[in-house]
C-alpha cells in the first residue's frame, strides 16, 4: 500500500494573480516565479525518469505503489504549474530558459536509466529542501495573495511526502554512490545558474533587476535570519554522506499541520490505500 495520496487542488489561477503576489515583494515573487518556470518540463522528466525502472527491479510492492502516485502527484504539478504559467506569460514573463532545457532533457533521455534517476534524485533534494523551507519558514511567503499561499504550500507538502521514491527507485535499480554525487554537483550548478538568470529576466521585465531594494530584500532572503542560504546548506550537503537517505531529515510534522489545517482546500484523487 502507497504512503502518498494524488490530491485535486481547490485553486484556480485563470483569476491571474498580482505582477507581485508575494507580498508586493519584486525579488520574493520573481525567484518564486522562476521556480515555477522550471517545474512543468523538470516534473515530466522526473516521470519520465520512474517510469524507465524496469519493474523487475521494483520487488517492494509498497515502492511499486509509490512510484505511481509519485506520477500521479507530479502530473498535477505540472498542470498546476503550466496554469501558474500562462498567467506569467501574460503579464509578459516567458520562460526564457525554456529552449536550453528542452536541448538538456533531450541528451538526458539517451543517457540511461540509472542516470536519468540520478539526476532527478538531486532535483527532487533540491525541491525537498526547498519544500521544507516553505513549511518551517512563513516568512518566505509573508503576505502572499491566499491562492499563491494555497498552490506553493500545497505543493510543498506532497514534494516532502514523496520526497524518498526516486531514491528509493534508484537505489532498486542499482544506482551507486558516485554516479548519485557526482550528478548532485553538476545539477547543483545548473539549477543555480538556470533559476539565477530566469529571476534575473523577470526582474529587468519589471524594471527593478538595479534597484536597491531588490537586492536588499534578496540579501534578506537568503542571508538574514531562517534565510535560504542557511536553511539549504546542512541538507545541501547531506546529500554526500554515503548512508544518506531523504528520509533521515523526517518532517512529516509539517505535511500533517498543512493537511490540518487546510482539510477544506483539496481532495482525494487516489488515496493511500488503507
Amino acid at each position: 500500500m502507497s504512503t502518498l495520496t494524488v490530491r485535486k487542488l481547490d485553486v484556480d489561477l485563470a483569476q491571474g494573480f498580482g505582477r507581485h503576489w508575494n507580498g508586493g515583494d519584486a525579488y520574493r515573487t520573481q525567484l518564486f516565479n522562476a521556480l515555477s518556470m522550471s517545474f512543468p518540463l523538470g516534473e515530466q522528466m522526473f516521470i519520465d525518469a520512474v517510469r524507465a525502472v524496469p519493474q523487475e527491479c521494483l520487488q517492494d510492492p509498497v515502492l511499486r505503489e509509490e512510484v505511481k502516485d509519485f506520477v500521479g502527484q507530479e502530473a498535477t504539478h505540472r498542470y498546476i504549474h503550466v496554469q501558474y504559467n500562462k498567467e506569467l506569460e501574460r503579464q509578459g514573463l516567458p520562460y526564457t530558459r525554456e529552449a536550453a532545457t528542452r536541448k538538456r532533457i533531450a541528451r538526458i533521455d539517451r543517457m540511461g536509466v540509472l542516470n536519468q534517476l540520478a539526476i532527478t534524485c538531486a532535483l527532487e533534494h533540491y525541491t525537498a529542501m526547498l519544500a521544507d523551507g516553505v513549511l518551517r519558514h512563513p516568512h518566505w511567503l509573508e503576505g502572499a495573495e491566499p491562492h499563491m499561499h494555497r498552490v506553493w504550500t500545497w505543493h510543498a507538502v506532497e514534494e516532502t511526502e514523496h520526497k524518498g521514491v526516486a531514491f528509493d527507485a534508484y537505489r532498486a535499480a542499482g544506482g551507486g554512490y558516485w554516479r548519485r554525487v557526482l550528478w548532485y554537483v553538476h545539477v547543483s550548478l545548473m539549477f543555480a545558474f538556470e533559476t539565477w538568470l530566469q529571476t534575473c529576466f523577470n526582474l529587468r521585465r519589471d524594471g527593478l533587476l538595479f534597484k536597491p531594494r531588490t537586492w536588499g530584500s534578496a540579501l534578506t532572503l537568503w542571508f538574514g535570519r531562517k534565510g535560504l542560504a542557511g536553511h539549504l546548506l546542512k541538507p545541501g550537503l547531506d546529500y554526500f554522506s554515503p548512508r544518506f537517505h531523504p528520509w533521515q531529515h523526517d518532517n512529516r510534522h509539517l505535511i500533517q499541520a498543512w493537511l490540518e489545517d487546510n482539510s477544506t482546500a483539496w481532495r482525494p484523487v487516489r488515496p493511500t490505500a488503507a
